[in-house]
């Protein structure tokens, strides 16, 4: 009889049927989102990588934590010591930022801040008018974008006596300006005895040159 004959269906258009069937809203109600997914994916790889490294770690995953504990600490330790990073480009910027002030200017800029302890602006002010007396006295050319640090290492070939506390004003100004570091009282009296060091000081091309006939005026 016909009623015994099983029916067959073709196995492309039954997977299509059941793929159809099993896109409907009804079966996917509670499937995780999108999001659960993703984070779940996520953590998934990070369970395989953490099992992945303890397996080659001393102690196991125990040992995995230690080491990581330990390398963090380090780090901390590091940034600490160390304190803000500095950039190695910026101390390139010129010394001078704003419109030229006469030394005299830079002072009493330098001695307001002093006033009010804040020590970091009388540091700068105070190089700066160290500098800006240099250029007035011919010690140094004016020249616009020099640094401190060149600042310091031409006027310490005229000035060999203060070379030394010429280099240590200017990573003092490198070291509040770039460095993040925050300047003290003692370094800005040292900047400004060094101030009134070099006011009393004669550079070597301004040495008196023997008189004629060997005398020396």
């Amino acid at each position: 009889m016909t009623g015994d004959v099983p029916v067959t269906v073709p196995s492309g258009p039954a997977r299509e049927a059941a793929r159809h069937e099993l896109s409907k809203p009804i079966y996917h109600q509670n499937d995780p989102s999108l999001f659960h997914r993703a984070l779940n994916w996520i953590w998934q790889k990070i369970d395989d990588l953490f099992s992945a490294a303890s397996g080659v770690t001393p102690g196991g995953g125990v040992g995995l934590v230690v080491v990581i504990a330990l390398v963090i600490g380090l780090l901390v330790a590091l940034r600490l010591r160390l304190g803000k990073l500095r950039t190695a480009t910026l101390p390139s910027a010129g010394l001078f930022a704003d419109a030229p002030r006469t030394a005299a200017e830079h002072r009493s800029a330098a001695e307001h801040f002093a006033r009010l302890g804040q020590w970091t602006p009388a540091v700068q002010e105070r190089l700066r008018a160290i500098v800006r007396s240099l250029e007035e006295r011919t010690v140094l050319d004016p020249r616009p974008g020099r640094t401190a640090d060149e600042a310091a290492a031409e006027a310490g070939q005229l000035l060999p006596a203060h070379a030394a506390p010429l280099r240590d004003a200017a990573r003092t100004f490198d070291d509040v300006t770039y460095g993040g570091r925050a300047a003290t009282q003692q370094a800005y009296a040292a900047l400004r005895d060094l101030d009134a060091e070099l006011e009393r000081s004669k550079p070597r091309f301004a040495e008196a040159a023997p008189a004629p006939g060997g005398a020396r005026a």
